[in-house]
């Protein structure tokens, strides 16, 4: 199975369409194409236990986890609300993406 193109990327700023986190924000951190998931700060997060270490004391500990790429969406740049992404071609040949709300660049 080959990956699906992802449309987020790093840094991007999105909300949260589905789930116990359903409309909380954040920006992304990291890309799993492969997967088909994003790692979001401050969303999908899990208890884990961890065992003491020399130099870090155990305890439970807040993790992000990844959630699926269709579970969020990007945030529009002018109108804060979320929006689809698309792509523009400009004349010169560069490729810019752009949110299918208002037409404004990302980025």
């Amino acid at each position: 199975m080959t990956a699906a193109k992802m449309k987020i990327k790093k840094g991007d700023k999105i909300v949260v369409l589905t789930g116990k986190d359903k409309g909380s924000k954040g920006e992304v951190l990291k890309v799993y194409p492969a997967d088909s998931k994003v790692l979001v700060q401050g969303i999908n997060l899990v208890k884990k236990h961890q065992a003491a270490t020399p130099t870090t004391p155990g305890g439970i500990t807040p993790v992000e986890r990844p959630i699926h790429v269709s579970n969020v969406s990007l945030i529009d740049p002018k109108s804060d609300k979320p929006t689809r992404v698309g792509y523009k071609v400009a004349k010169d040949g560069t490729k810019t993406r752009i949110a299918r709300r208002s037409g404004e660049v990302i980025e």
